[in-house]
């Protein structure tokens, strides 16, 4: 199991978004996080790379690849952050360096000491996302999707058990967002676990997942609810 939760409180601040959470995500599942904004979405997902604590006593278990998040010791989260990829809304490339180099620096800050391993790596992930032409590109010289494409090479470069992805597609057109959660699909068939939040539930029926549903404070699964509309559509 990637991610057990059991019966956990999510806190945005002082105040509970989301109560008794039941999340579960395996290996090579595709798993939406749908709801309106201020529903507790990205606040779930915090918690998962520990941006958000939980606290003990606000969970029967939560855990995050085998690891308790309540109690783990915040010396070890690069440890963990290290077998996840992250994936913002707005990309959160460094502006001031080559496509290559924001690569070559999330690599060297995870551990990664040999040029020969760096380069050949680089160079993998950006031809998994159709990018290896951009390589040596400023940000500002890509489009939004190109820089998302970015971002997912970005997210796969420590072979990642699971992304978390938080609106990827939320600033993009409607043809750049089916690229980049087809792109997503791709990636999950390969074993690893992607755990996506958005708003556009026209993606549900075009790439189904497992989806939750944020809403009043609760988190449900409504997979069977959205199957049955795909089934009659």
């Amino acid at each position: 199991m990637i991610v057990d939760y059991r019966k956990v409180n999510v806190y945005q601040e002082d105040k509970c978004v989301l109560s008794d959470v039941m999340f579960h995500v395996d290996e090579g599942e595709f798993v939406y996080l749908i709801g309106k904004v201020g529903s507790g979405k990205s606040s779930l997902l915090k918690t998962m790379y520990c941006e958000l604590d939980i606290d003990r006593d606000d969970a029967e278990k939560a855990e995050v690849l085998g690891v308790s998040i309540p109690d783990i010791k915040r010396s070890k989260v690069p440890a963990i952050r290290r077998q996840m990829g992250v994936i913002f809304q707005d990309f959160q490339l460094l502006h001031d360096r080559s496509i290559a180099k924001n690569l070559l620096f999330v690599l060297k800050a995870t551990g990664w000491k040999h040029k020969s391993e760096i380069d050949k790596r680089i160079d993998e992930v950006l031809e998994q996302v159709g990018m290896t032409e951009k390589k040596d590109k400023m940000p500002h010289e890509l489009s939004g999707g190109e820089q998302q494409r970015i971002a997912i090479a970005r997210a796969l470069l420590n072979y990642p058990k699971i992304i978390i992805a938080d609106e990827p597609t939320g600033n993009l057109d409607p043809d750049t967002a089916n690229y980049i959660v087809c792109l997503l699909r791709e990636i999950c068939q390969t074993g690893t676990a992607v755990v996506m939040s958005t708003h556009n539930v026209n993606l549900l029926s075009r790439y189904p997942g497992i989806v939750y549903r944020c809403q009043d404070g609760k988190l449900d699964d409504v997979t069977a609810e959205y199957q049955k509309i795909i089934e009659e559509e």
